[in-house]
């Protein structure tokens, strides 16, 4: 049973149930998943954010977006519009393809794993995790990697409830902390 299936038969019913929805609709799902990649190093070499944006591409199976600076900032030597990143919105099929896949091969390849923190949820309810090296994917030959980069992904949900987007987080199989709080729910 594949991620998507298993939210729409599973765990919206439990959540409903366990938080009292009187609808579906309230119960919250993950709307899109945004990924980032910074390469400070384009500034001196444009070659790297091609690199870059094709291992991001590998990875998330949409092309990537470029991002420039908004502003100029001389301490980091970058001016307002340079070319610092790229980063893929994913919704809908890939969205749920990328999530099964980060939660089932990429987080257990990662050394030293103990564990995602509770504490990543923003002020909005949206869940933020940093992936140290992008080796952790299968779709990156680790022979035609130039630098380890790491990567920013972003899990936008539809309620601002961090209980809530928790409870649904330990359902869809993200591996989270348990604390004491949460070690119930």
């Amino acid at each position: 049973m594949n991620l998507k299936t298993k939210y729409k038969t599973k765990i919206v019913p439990l959540l409903q149930k366990e938080f009292g929805f009187s609808s579906v609709m309230q119960v919250p799902k993950i709307e899109k998943i945004v990924i980032n990649m910074g390469v400070g190093d384009a500034t001196k070499d444009a070659k790297l954010l091609e690199l870059a944006q094709a291992e991001l591409q590998a990875i998330s199976g949409q092309k990537p977006v470029i991002t420039k600076a908004h502003s100029s900032n001389a301490s980091f030597k970058i001016r307002q519009g340079q070319a610092i990143g790229c980063k893929v919105t994913l919704r809908g099929e890939k969205m749920w393809n990328f999530l099964e896949k980060l939660i089932n091969i990429a987080l257990p390849r990662v050394r030293d794993f103990r564990g995602l923190s509770n504490r990543a949820f923003d002020a909005r309810g949206n869940y933020t995790l940093g992936i140290k090296e992008q080796i952790i994917f299968p779709e990156i030959i680790y022979d035609n990697v130039k630098k380890i980069r790491g990567f920013d992904v972003t899990l936008v949900i539809s309620s601002d409830n961090a209980k809530y987007n928790h409870r649904l987080l330990l359902e869809l199989g993200m591996p989270l902390i348990k604390t004491k709080e949460h070690a119930n729910g």
